[in-house]
């Protein structure tokens, strides 16, 4: 119920400038002034939603009439008044000195006699102005007797205007009948307040600050919602708040809702808030609070339940009527009718999905001030419950969900777990985390609270909550479970310990739960092998786990699966202790038996690592795209950052270097593969800044001692010789080799550091110590056979030798690589840079700069800058009269930029096609800025006729 007694708002919001839509009644209550003037007397009905202006018009109408000669009397009616009978007609003439007092035992006729008598005792005087505010908040008796002076207003003995202003507004509990239900419309000059338009608010907000940016004031005019009060109310707030004084922060608005700072010829604009709480003195909620007190309780909490219902989020596909009369139990048809009402007005404002959402995060919270938390809680479960009932989408039921207290039952934590699984479906991490711990408050059996634990830390471990995940994946391992949970939850706490640097400890979790699986062995063997996966991350780990494997595979063959068996392939790979021909039949005979699905991502993961190593790049291809479909986001596993290494190692092998990330993530646990990849294509397409910001973007003194440190080294290595630190370059490719060599990983197949190390020591006046390096590699290049690797280290040898035989391994090494799959295109440019240069020095130097040409031209298509640009310079040694020019036309795309090309044309914004690629945004536009330079166009609309030829 409102306050006695309490100040009507309005009678605080006089403003200086009336607002348009209050032109006409002001005209009409001057005409009604103008006639009773005059000598005829008449009524004037000024109607009007809360807070629109009645009582402004109406006070400065009774300024104008006294400024002009005549007697105003006024009564302002309010809800706290209305005990006494009378009241509101007592205060209209209460101005009178010897007012007669009514027999209080008399009838109401009785008792309104004196009235009249007063009224009439008015009758030589001036024309009178009788104002009344709020008609509709009258006493009974007044009401009747104040309709009855307006039936005979014109017959009076003085010339009388009776100005009215009445609420008209709908409610959810319909109004009594108008002040003019019973009389003759020729009676009444009746004129509805309109709320604000949009020009005329703005007008009022520039009125009072004309050098506000736009943005702050089309904030301002959707917080006030077409009503004047409400904006008058919020400019007062924003002015005594200070947020205006000199000195204030310099902010506006920016796009999305943040602020931003801006200066403008007005001074400074914050932003205008989004919470009650951060206005003061508080005129704006009081304004709300007045709305919600004259709409009545049942308005109010249908109100009330609007914006906690927008507070929880979306409600796509709900009807908002049904479900906003449901939760207020109110009448469906009122509700609709009030929402329509209130979109009319202004207060509401159709949102994306087409249904009213408050016109501002402001108003709604000013709605929602002074609901109790367990009140709005209670709101948010049950409306939960109503829209699952009602066929509303899974997360916008969640979003509910999240809102409330535990709701009981089983539907609760599936409706929360489901929207989780489409939140990750959709990329949206933080959703999907925010639904898992809610759900973890409903009360769960323990087996489904395990689960939960499981799929809850494993997102926390991935995202940047791992100091969480952790105990909640070692709690999920207390709990009972099936076997298969228990090792899903072993392996995803292993893989959180060892992407901690805590390998040791992974490994020893996942054998105490082998030995809790008696009985099980394909559970087993899919903790061996993630054993086995993560010992990476320690070298002193890796030896004992493959050890144990080892020995496990000659004495129980029968106890190691396929999954194992390819990681014992994959070690034999890396040891040099196999041929790429021998693993692969390995590989495939394996994939071709049966795997238990908990051991099956390990088997894919692994033979993708080896066919990478072994050139094939298309079978390698289908194995990851198979691996990562068969992975769960919501479970932390060691194959998804494997397979997504596997990626990016195709991706530099094929030298797609626009497929690798143009920023690799931030990492604060040392260097990864990743960011290797990433910093060989920033040398290899000539971003040496970017390159160097990124090799020294580590203290690797720090880094853990695992194998993409290893990596990284020889990625370093290559940036440190390109920029001409050949002693730089070489202590990183033999601290690289040291490391490798030290985990038994000694084949080229994995990092090439013995040929990279080679060629610094020839670079630093050492031939003899790069001779050996160099022998070295090729002897175990051979040994894998891949054209790649041979012939890179026939390359590199003959460099190194030099004369007649340098020469003659450095032609077949082109020879070698010119038969191979066009994925080694980068190494067969090197090796014809090198036959060209030993061409040179050999003094054929028709065919050097033939060889070299070549070159510049397959490094121009590859997109690989640094090996052109040392073809040119190659070329200008030799005597050639100017280097290779820069191709153009189609046939001088690259590969990525010809694939980034096709799709623009297809229509495909840049957003669309960086998806489609994962590569970042601006990776695709320098991509179409050289495809357009090369192409001779200027637009993208020219694409398709430029790649029509093609």
């Amino acid at each position: 119920m409102p306050e006695p007694q309490r100040e009507h708002p309005e009678s605080r919001r006089r403003q200086h400038a009336r607002p348009g839509a209050h032109r006409p009644a002001a005209d009409l209550l001057a005409a009604g002034i103008a006639r009773a003037r005059s000598g005829t007397g008449g009524l004037v009905l000024v109607r009007g939603a809360t807070g629109t202006g009645r009582t402004s018009v109406l006070e400065a109408a009774a300024e104008d009439a006294a400024a002009q000669g005549m007697r105003v009397l006024r009564s302002r009616c309010a809800p706290g008044r209305s005990a006494e009978p009378f009241a509101a007609v007592r205060r209209l003439l209460c101005v009178l000195p010897d007012l007669e007092e009514p027999d209080p035992a008399g009838d109401e006729r009785e008792q309104a006699a004196p009235l009249w008598r007063a009224l009439h005792t008015y009758g030589g005087e001036s024309p009178l102005l009788l104002a009344v505010d709020d008609v509709h908040l009258a006493d009974g008796p007044s009401y009747r007797w104040l309709v009855e002076a307006a039936r005979h207003v014109d017959r009076l003995p003085v010339p009388v205007l009776l100005a009215v202003t009445e609420r008209s507004q709908y409610d959810i509990d319909p109004p009594a009948p108008g002040f003019a239900h019973t009389l003759s419309p020729a009676l009444v000059d009746t004129y509805t307040l309109a709320p604000l338009t949009a020009g005329s608010a703005t007008g009022l907000v520039r009125a009072e600050h004309p050098g506000a940016p736009a943005a702050w004031v089309e904030s301002c005019v959707r917080a006030g919602a077409g009503s004047p009060l409400l904006l008058r109310s919020l400019l007062d707030d924003l002015s005594a708040s200070g947020a205006f004084a000199a000195g204030a922060p310099d902010v506006s608005p920016a796009e999305g809702g943040g602020p931003s700072s801006r200066t403008t010829a007005g001074g400074p604009y914050p932003a205008v808030p989004e919470t009650s709480a951060a206005l003061y003195p508080g005129s704006y909620a009081a304004a709300v609070r007045w709305w919600l007190d004259s709409a009545g309780p049942a308005t109010a909490e249908v109100a009330r339940v609007l914006a906690a219902l927008e507070e929880g989020g979306d409600r796509t596909a709900v009807e908002p009527a049904g479900l906003l009369a449901e939760l207020a139990g109110a009448d469906p048809a009122r509700v609709a009718g009030w929402l329509t009402a209130m979109t009319g007005l202004g207060l509401l404002r159709p949102g994306p999905d087409g249904h009213p959402r408050y016109a501002h995060p402001l108003l709604r919270d000013a709605v929602l001030a002074g609901v109790p938390d367990a009140r709005r809680r209670a709101v948010h479960r049950t409306a939960a419950e109503a829209m699952l009932h009602r066929g509303a989408p899974t997360g916008a039921v969640a979003r509910q969900l999240l809102l409330s207290g535990p709701a009981g039952g089983t539907w609760a934590p599936a409706v929360l777990r489901d929207a989780a699984s489409l939140a990750l479906r959709d990329d949206r991490f933080d959703d999907a985390v925010a639904f898992l711990r809610r759900a973890l408050d409903e009360p769960l059996p323990d087996d489904h609270r395990q689960r939960l634990l499981t799929e809850l830390g494993s997102l926390e471990c991935a995202g940047q909550e791992s100091s969480a995940g952790i105990p909640r994946l070692t709690e999920a391992l207390t709990l009972p479970g099936t076997p298969q949970d228990r090792v899903r939850a072993a392996v995803a706490l292993g893989t959180a310990l060892a992407g901690r640097g805590r390998a040791r400890a992974a490994v020893e979790v996942l054998r105490t739960v082998d030995g809790q699986l008696t009985g099980h062995p394909d559970l087993g063997a899919a903790l061996q092998t993630a054993s086995a996966l993560l010992s990476d991350q320690d070298q002193t780990v890796r030896q004992d786990v493959y050890r144990r494997l080892s020995d496990t595979a000659e004495r129980s063959p029968e106890l190691v699966g396929p999954a194992t068996r390819a990681l014992l392939v994959r070690y034999a790979a890396t040891a040099a202790l196999t041929s790429a021909d021998d693993a692969m039949r390995q590989v495939r005979a394996l994939l071709a038996e049966p795997a238990h699905p908990l051991t099956e991502p390990f088997l894919l993961g692994t033979a993708a690592a080896v066919a990478q190593w072994a050139d094939e790049l298309d079978e390698a291809d289908r194995l990851v795209d198979r691996g990562l479909a068969g992975q769960r986001p919501d479970l932390l596993h060691p194959m998804h950052a494997a397979l997504l290494n596997t990626r990016a190692d195709i991706a530099a092998a094929r030298g797609e270097y626009a497929l690798l990330p143009a920023e690799p993530p931030t990492s604060a646990n040392g260097p990864s593969n990743v960011h290797a990849t990433t910093l060989l294509a920033l040398v290899e397409t000539g971003r040496t800044a970017e390159a160097r910001r990124l090799a020294d973007g580590f203290d690797l003194r720090e880094a853990p001692d695992n194998w993409e440190l290893n990596r990284f080294l020889y990625a370093r290595g290559v940036q440190r010789a390109a920029a001409g630190d050949p002693a730089g370059a070489l202590h990183d490719f033999l601290e690289c080799g040291r490391r490798q060599t030290a985990r038994a990983v000694v084949s080229p197949v994995v990092t090439p550091w013995r040929s990279a190390a080679a060629e610094c020591r020839l670079a630093l006046g050492s031939p003899q110590e790069a001779l050996v390096l160099a022998e070295e590699e090729l002897r175990l290049a051979r040994a894998w056979g891949t054209p790649r690797i041979v012939g890179r280290a026939l390359r590199v040898l003959g460099t190194v030798t030099g004369g007649r035989r340098g020469l003659e391994l450095a032609e077949e090494a082109v020879r070698i690589l010119e038969d191979a799959p066009p994925a080694t295109e980068g190494e067969l440019v090197a090796a014809l840079l090198a036959q060209g240069r030993q061409l040179t020095a050999a003094g054929d130097r028709a065919r050097a700069r033939d060889r070299l040409r070549t070159a510049a031209e397959r490094a121009e298509r590859l997109g690989a800058l640094r090996l052109r640009t040392l073809a040119e310079e190659a070329l200008r040694e030799g005597g050639a009269r100017r280097a290779a020019d820069a191709r153009t036309g189609s046939g001088a795309l690259t590969g990525s930029e010809l694939r980034i090309a096709q799709l623009a044309a297809d229509g495909r914004t840049n957003a669309e096609i960086a998806g489609l690629l994962h590569l970042a945004r601006r990776t695709v536009e320098t991509h179409l800025t050289s495809t357009y330079k090369k192409l001779g166009i200027r637009r993208r609309g020219e694409l398709g006729r430029a790649l029509h030829g093609m």
